[in-house]
């Protein structure tokens, strides 16, 4: 299942992320992921998760961050949960992209029997119908 969290800047999007990933340790009997762009979740991402940050591997693009995931994936079959906060800041701003991007990632969840959850600074009338054909949208 893909899942996002959507509002603009400040709408505390990251905060309900962090209730996520401790939602998603406590009822998950594998690993929880946690991916951003940098650091600024380190101290706020309970110890129990894996964080990882894009950054640090040269992500950008909605192609690299869907070989990315799908390399979490494919690296570890324990992977239950996999939360990422910032992706319009890691995958670009051109929301037909976003689209064909979470549409793949869809397959990819339920192939793999893995959740996602995406946090997005826009507003949701700025994005295009079809993702809410295969995301659902979680209330902030």
């Amino acid at each position: 299942m893909v899942s996002l969290l959507i509002g603009p800047k400040g709408s505390g999007k990251t905060k309900k992320l962090i209730d996520e990933i401790d939602d998603a340790l406590a009822r998950s009997k594998g690993n929880v992921v946690c991916v951003e762009k940098n650091d600024a979740m380190r101290l706020n991402v309970n110890f129990r998760a894996r964080l990882v940050k894009t950054d640090d591997y040269g992500i950008s693009g909605y192609n690299e961050l869907y070989a990315f995931l799908s390399g979490l994936c494919a690296g570890n079959y324990d992977i239950t949960d996999i939360l990422i906060d910032a992706t319009l800041r890691i995958g670009g701003r051109d929301m037909d992209e976003l689209c064909a991007f979470l549409e793949r990632v869809a397959a990819l969840a339920a192939k793999n029997e893995t959740n996602f959850v995406f946090t997005v600074s826009a507003q949701e009338d700025q994005l295009p119908a079809k993702i809410f054909d295969f995301c659902k949208k979680i209330a902030i």
